[in-house]
């Protein structure tokens, strides 16, 4: 386990709602609609830089439907409002909102995103999503939701856009000559003057560069295209694997696409998802996670059917994932991701529906157990080079990340596995970019 060091484990906190188990806003101790307000801001991120995470990693949503108001929605808060509101909360936590390409435009969220950078002083990052949810685009006028290809070809040219703005001024740029009344050099500054199929953009950006330059950017998606759009752009990349050698094949296939479009494949940091369950013991980890399941009801079967395009009535609990249906559904428009990672597990590893919604978080790699298990996945799986760290996605907030945060962390600090203090005053710095 000789490839782990404290400067390479990157660990992030996820914030869905109130917690990634469609029951959490029912065992969490806050009530009910407490996560509306900004105290629950500010606590995630006082405890997730007092444990030196890296990041807080905000999802978004753009509809109610696939909640349908049934728990929190997962991503009702606009995230860089929220991340802005509680900047000053926090000296070096990285602070990553989630944005998607297909409903918003490339210099409007440029600016906010700078404009976050600015305020954090350098520990801004953007996730790069496509939408694929097709309740959102009724939200956004009368067009359906483009098909993946279309979504994708926009995105390509969005980042693109957004990464030119950025760029658009030179550090050379700021002067700030009170006695010869010089502000900036204009010369320093260009327009990017961008003509494309998708935007027409003149720029440049209102914003001058921070103190990282420009925001880290972060990626989530695994099909052919979101891995080409990763290895090309990416800093970080967001996944859902939940084997280890699928793990493995996904950074390995990134990391030879960035070699290919020219790029230091060590430049980019492959953080799957792992979804935590703690117990002082195996058998309260199990009880907690029995207990979660029982107030959800069907809430994570649903949640299991949705991920991976079929009926409900189409799993049944102690039989295998129906493969041959699910692969035949050329309709299907979720994310490809998190239906392979399902299929990978159930097929590689033969288990059963019940077996898997055990195994599988939400679309995620699952843990159910105690602190030294948790930290024993993390330290093997990082070890076996199958990631560069994780994004935590906690059980239930803020419960799930102080359970970490406490008991977690101080395992892999005292194994000499994650950092005592940050390694940087931004973001950039502290993922080793």
């Amino acid at each position: 386990m000789s490839r782990t060091t404290p400067a390479d484990l990157i660990l992030n906190a996820v914030v869905l709602g109130v917690g990634m188990h469609p029951a959490a806003w029912r065992l969490r101790s806050d009530e009910a609609f407490s996560s509306l307000g900004l105290p629950f801001y500010r606590r995630l991120a006082r405890e997730a830089e007092a444990a030196s995470l890296h990041a807080l990693f905000l999802a978004d949503t753009l509809a109610v439907g696939e909640e349908n108001f049934e728990r929190p929605n997962l991503g009702a808060m606009d995230p860089l409002l929220a991340l802005a509101a509680i900047a000053g909360e926090t000296s070096h936590l990285g602070l990553v909102a989630t944005a998607s390409t297909t409903y918003n435009e490339p210099f409007s969220l440029a600016r906010r995103v700078s404009t976050l950078d600015q305020l954090s002083a350098g520990r801004a990052g953007w996730n790069v999503v496509t939408t694929f949810v097709p309740d959102v685009a009724a939200n956004f006028g009368d067009a359906p939701l483009p098909p993946a290809e279309q979504r994708y070809q926009r995105a390509e040219e969005f980042v693109d856009v957004v990464r030119a703005l950025w760029q658009s001024w030179s550090a050379q740029a700021l002067i700030g000559d009170k006695a010869q009344g010089i502000y900036v050099d204009k010369a320093q500054v260009r327009a990017i003057d961008h003509h494309g199929p998708h935007f027409r953009v003149r720029g440049p950006s209102t914003l001058p560069p921070s103190a990282q330059g420009s925001p880290v950017l972060f990626q989530s998606g695994a099909s052919d295209a979101g891995r080409n759009l990763a290895a090309r752009t990416a800093d970080v990349v967001f996944t859902a694997q939940n084997t280890q050698d699928g793990a493995r094949a996904f950074r390995s296939d990134v990391r030879a696409r960035a070699r290919e479009f020219g790029r230091d494949p060590d430049r980019i940091k492959i953080v799957p998802g792992l979804l935590p369950i703690i117990g002082g013991t195996e058998h309260e980890a199990r009880a907690r996670k029995d207990t979660l399941d029982a107030l959800g009801g069907q809430a994570e079967l649903k949640k299991l059917a949705l991920r991976v395009g079929v009926p409900v009535d189409a799993l049944e609990l102690d039989k295998p994932l129906p493969v041959e249906r699910i692969l035949a559904n050329d309709a299907f428009k979720g994310s490809e991701g998190f239906r392979n990672a399902a299929l990978e597990l159930g097929v590689r590893e033969k288990l059963t529906v019940r077996e898997i919604l055990y195994r599988n978080g939400g679309g995620h790699l699952q843990v159910v157990g105690t602190p030294e298990q948790v930290a024993d996945t993390i330290e093997h799986w990082h070890a076996q080079g199958a990631c560069d760290g994780f994004n935590l996605m906690l059980d239930v907030l803020p419960e799930g990340l102080s359970a970490f945060g406490s008991e977690v962390v101080p395992l892999l600090q005292r194994r000499g596995l994650f950092r005592r203090e940050p390694r940087g005053a931004t973001l950039r710095s502290n993922l080793g970019l």
